[in-house]
């Protein structure tokens, strides 16, 4: 390569656009949006089980494809690496859209959610234990040491890596599991969580609402994805619950999620770590890399601005009314366009409540507070606000929220590949395990009618 070639190519590399004017980002996202919900749903048996691959996991696929492949695409259609980052930010609006549509199912739900009593609850230690009760063991049994422990004290999402790095550092051992837990759930934790909830719905062994309370694992993206593969094999009215419990899961799980994961999970999975490790450990080599292999980045923190991230909103809205509700849900737009304002207007609301008030509270705790408040069946009026956001399927909305995941996915490759197999089957294993774990407790507690 020439040297004025390789300056194109690091300018290029090194460029990050703006989350809206990142147009070649958007334009892949129409694309891949219109491809994926032409594709629909398609079933795949497994043995005594079936997976059901959504709309949103073709376009977590086909966006991935491109993201990786973009460094031989031609120019004027590759995403260079700043797109990707910025692709990567958009999932703040993108994912935030989606959860005021699923506050907008909460609150005409309270009355089930009333009933499920300790079940909604508790079903919550599943999620913050979970992860560990199963993870763990199979990662020392991997001959993975001490990142096992941030590996499998939660999702690891960014409070996680927070608390890892206060506690330990980054280029500890620790912070080395942490990562790697962010970036495998970052890169395929999304569509794995979707087809073990697809495969453990097809079994029929759980209630749907216990297994939509597991969903909601403290990640926007994993409980799109988990949500809808419960959802698609229900009725549609058993769907709209479905989303409900998920996000109220998912509500309980962000807002307390630093508390447990700081003060309950990970002295449990140290605790873990002191009990089997002497035992396990001893039937495995020791395979995790050393400090110098992986390359541990700060996480991106950009802050959207407030006009920059209402214009996303609406482009997620209008991908979502022109793709998959008309497309896979038969809703004109000219229906739902109403409901899709609303509903980009309750996760505006939320945004700008963050900025405005002096507590650190993310966005997504106030949209689904104000979604609730106007569909909650307390007032006159939330019949209305429920008929009328109701014509925007959930599931619509989550397609393009996947589809920037997936494009955002390429900046992450190189150190996805330097973590190594067995890390990440450790992550995967914890990610299936907070979603296992707290469906049992919630089915058990529902069973028993508490």
């Amino acid at each position: 390569m020439s040297v004025t070639t390789q300056e194109q190519a690091d300018t290029m590399l090194s460029s990050t656009p703006s989350a809206l004017r990142a147009w070649r980002v958007h334009v892949w996202v129409l694309v891949i949006t219109l491809i994926a919900e032409m594709i629909g749903n398609v079933s795949v048996p497994l043995g005594i089980g079936t997976v059901v691959l959504l709309p949103l996991v073709w376009a977590m696929i086909l966006g991935a494809a491109v993201s990786i492949a973009s460094a031989r695409l031609p120019s004027p259609i590759g995403l260079s690496l700043g797109e990707q980052k910025a692709a990567s930010t958009i999932i703040q609006a993108a994912v935030l859209i989606f959860v005021a549509k699923l506050a907008l199912l909460v609150g005409g739900a309270i009355p089930e959610l009333v009933k499920s009593g300790l079940a909604l609850v508790f079903q919550e230690v599943g999620h913050f234990l979970g992860t560990a009760l199963l993870g763990l063991p199979i990662a020392l049994l991997l001959g993975i040491k001490r990142e096992a422990v941030g590996a499998t004290f939660s999702v690891g999402r960014e409070p996680s890596l927070a608390i890892i790095s206060e506690r330990y550092g980054m280029n500890s051992p620790e912070g080395r599991g942490v990562m790697a837990e962010y970036i495998t759930g970052t890169v395929i934790g999304a569509i794995f969580i979707a087809l073990v909830a697809s495969f453990l719905t097809s079994l029929h062994i759980f209630n749907p609402l216990a297994l939509a309370m597991g969903a909601g694992v403290g990640s926007g993206s994993m409980m799109a994805a988990a949500s809808g593969a419960i959802a698609a094999q229900q009725t549609p009215e058993l769907s709209k619950q479905v989303a409900a419990f998920a996000a109220a899961s998912n509500l309980i799980t962000t807002t307390v999620g630093t508390y447990f994961t700081l003060f309950l999970s990970l002295p449990f999975s140290n605790f873990m770590y002191r009990l089997l490790e002497p035992r396990l450990g001893r039937l495995a080599r020791a395979r995790t890399k050393p400090a110098s292999d992986v390359e541990v980045k700060e996480h991106d923190q950009s802050v959207l601005p407030l006009l920059g991230l209402v214009g996303l909103l609406a482009i997620v809205a209008i991908y979502a009314l022109i793709f998959g509700n008309w497309i896979t849900y038969h809703v004109p737009p000219t229906n739902a366009v109403l409901g899709a304002v609303i509903i980009a207007a309750v996760a505006a609301a939320g945004e700008i409540l963050k900025r405005v008030l002096p507590f650190r509270v993310p966005a997504v705790f106030w949209a689904t507070l104000i979604g609730m408040a106007l569909t909650a069946p307390y007032w006159p009026g939330s019949a209305w606000f429920a008929a009328t956001t109701g014509k925007m399927n959930f599931l619509a909305l989550s397609t393009p929220v996947l589809t920037y995941a997936g494009l955002s996915l390429g900046k992450d490759l190189a150190a996805f590949r330097a973590l190594g197999w067995r890390i990440v089957v450790t992550s995967l294993a914890a990610n299936a395990g907070t979603f296992i774990f707290a469906t049992l407790i919630a089915e058990a507690l529902m069973r028993s009618g508490s």
